[in-house]
């Protein structure tokens, strides 16, 4: 079996690295890298010359039984393709429904990691999770190089200093790390999340816990925020209201599956942040939980800078290639037996991420 890795068009991670590419030979897989795919993380083509082959894009395409994307390829790259090839990629059919019968037309098969379910058993697979982690420690290290003060309390010879202010909106994996990663910065951290559980969590990292009474829970959400009631979303907009106006830094992380995002950080109060206070926000590319979001841009709104981006795992490339890889291939071992694509639909996992049942 011919197993293909290519480079993606907009994004400088890989999904294969060099001791990834050895653990998949010695499952039988034949592994090809495209050339020069790994040199933006850090991966020279070199790197990979004792346990794959290196070729160009249109071969890989052409021969591949199986192939890796971090990104989905686009259509007219799906064409090229060997009728029953496997994708594997991240095709996100919770907010592309049709997307795994348009691919089930094209005579391909598919395999969609952020479908993989959020579970102890598949924890090891769960490259949403890695990727989050990356995301929430970015998040602060965006938001401190924005801050026009420090986030540590300093004591010199000029005089004092206060800690920065952080407030962190969701306690999922994002929101924990970047709970970790603003504390060990010194700064003072406050974090809510609508899960209860999570209050443990939050102040097991030394953060104040934000509580509002009455929120939705659901432990089967996967990681994800439970779409609320107009009531709560009020109860909670007033209370981040409250402490954005003493924060220098809010990061939000809330992403509701399926979902536009919910708005936690309207207009107004942006509006009553103090000058110079930053707001990342990591649910930009489904609409943003600040209003004034604008994926993939950076704006200052009335002496606020906005930073909305949802791929800031990305900017740390060859960490981020290493842990996607090794979640890949904890899937990929349960898919190549001796060297050939064994699809165990009875396997709950394999059913979960299989995104065009009945193509083959």
């Amino acid at each position: 079996m011919k197993l293909g890795v290519l480079a993606e068009h907009s994004d400088h991670r890989i999904a294969v690295v060099p001791s990834v590419a050895t653990k998949l030979s010695d499952l039988g897989a034949e592994v090809i890298i495209e050339r020069g795919a790994g040199v933006r993380a850090g991966f020279a083509d070199d790197s990979f010359s004792d346990t794959a082959k290196i070729a160009e894009r249109s071969t890989i395409l052409a021969e591949s039984d199986l192939i890796i994307t971090i990104h989905p390829l686009p259509d007219d790259e799906m064409a090229k393709l060997k009728q029953g090839a496997l994708m594997i990629s991240e095709f996100k059919p919770f907010f592309e429904k049709d997307v795994g019968e348009k691919i089930k037309q094209k005579g391909l098969q598919a395999i969609s990691l952020d479908m993989i379910p959020r579970t102890t058993l598949a924890q090891s697979m769960d490259v949403l999770s890695s990727m989050a982690s990356i995301a929430g420690y970015k998040a602060v290290l965006a938001a401190a190089g924005a801050l026009p003060r420090y986030f540590p309390m300093m004591i010199t010879a000029a005089g004092s200093i206060k800690p920065a202010k952080v407030v962190i909106l969701g306690a999922g994996v994002a929101g924990l790390q970047a709970i970790a990663t603003a504390k060990r910065l010194g700064a003072q951290v406050e974090a809510f999340d609508t899960r209860s559980a999570a209050k443990q969590e939050v102040e097991s990292l030394g953060a104040k816990f934000i509580e509002i009474e009455g929120a939705k829970e659901d432990t089967g959400a996967g990681g994800y925020a439970v779409e609320q009631d107009e009531e709560f979303l009020k109860r909670q907009r007033d209370e981040v209201q409250k402490r954005a106006m003493g924060a220098d830094v809010i990061i939000t992380t809330a992403q509701v599956r399926g979902r536009k995002a919910p708005i936690l950080v309207p207009k107004d109060t942006v509006e009553k942040m103090k000058p110079g206070s930053v707001i990342v926000d990591l649910a930009a590319s489904t609409g943003g939980n600040c209003e004034l979001t604008q994926d993939k841009k950076r704006i200052v709104h009335n002496g606020i800078t906005i930073i909305g981006d949802s791929d800031l795992a990305a900017d740390m490339p060859m960490d981020a290639s290493t842990l996607y890889a090794n979640n890949l291939f904890n899937f990929l071992k349960l898919i190549i037996k001796e060297g050939q694509l064994q699809l165990d639909f009875e396997d709950e996992i394999v059913q979960s991420a299989y995104i065009t049942h009945n193509s083959n």
